[in-house]
């Protein structure tokens, strides 16, 4: 049933751009669907259209506890310009002691498993508390940006979190977005200056060559088919 529903609705959003996929998913879903920014160039965007839209969707954003200034002063400079509160979801302290105490501070570097380990206690279960009672979730997901991607639609089942999972911006070129945050001045994060085109915890991200992959930064030591936290697994 929730596929029909799925396939319904990508024939839908196939024919219509960004802002128009927002209005109607928020249309359909109303109060149960919210948008999860991780306040990279693409985050920034869809939540730039939200507030321009002036939809009363939620935005939520997790604080892993491992991230760069940067991206705090980023947060504040969000809420300040579109004046809409971003709820803040942390990792559990008790688990993240635990995981600490027993794989050591930067338990990501020795194994892909820990790696994953880290990631579930810092992002997926506090992800998972976000979306209790919603029936979708927007993310700033594109084809373009991992070879984990390329086969993804605007609507799909999200099998981890049993609801819907929505990507506006999923046939954007990284151009298209730059050109998009440019036109309408909207706030990014001071990184992507330096060469960080992907942003995602301190330790697991650093800054890359123009001609590598946009998310050659990310857990640079993995395999690029391993090159996901868990939110996005297909």
């Amino acid at each position: 049933m929730i596929q029909q529903h799925i396939n319904i609705l990508n024939e839908k959003l196939n024919t219509l751009n960004a802002e128009e996929i927002i209005r109607h998913v928020h249309e359909v879903f109303g109060t149960k669907i919210l948008f999860s920014s991780s306040l990279g160039a693409e985050d920034q965007v869809i939540t730039h259209m939200i507030a321009t839209l002036k939809l009363p969707l939620r935005i939520i954003t997790l604080d892993t506890g491992r991230q760069f200034s940067e991206s705090y002063d980023l947060l504040q400079k969000t809420t300040a310009r579109y004046n809409i509160p971003v709820e803040v979801f942390f990792p559990s302290h008790h688990k993240v002691e635990e995981m600490v105490n027993s794989h050591g501070i930067n338990l990501f570097y020795d194994s892909v498993e820990n790696r994953k380990l880290c990631c579930n206690v810092r992002k997926i279960e506090p992800l998972k508390r976000a979306l209790q009672g919603m029936d979708a979730w927007i993310t700033g997901l594109r084809r373009e940006q991992s070879v984990t991607r390329t086969e993804m639609d605007y609507a799909e089942p999200d099998n981890l979190f049993g609801i819907i999972k929505i990507n506006p911006l999923l046939g954007w070129t990284e151009k298209e977005v730059w050109d998009f945050v440019g036109e309408h001045k909207i706030p990014y994060n001071t990184l992507h200056d330096k060469g960080f085109r992907s942003i995602g915890c301190q330790p697991c991200t650093r800054a890359v060559m123009q001609d590598e992959d946009i998310r050659a930064g990310r857990w640079w030591w993995e395999l690029p088919e391993m090159k996901e936290c868990g939110l996005h697994k297909k």
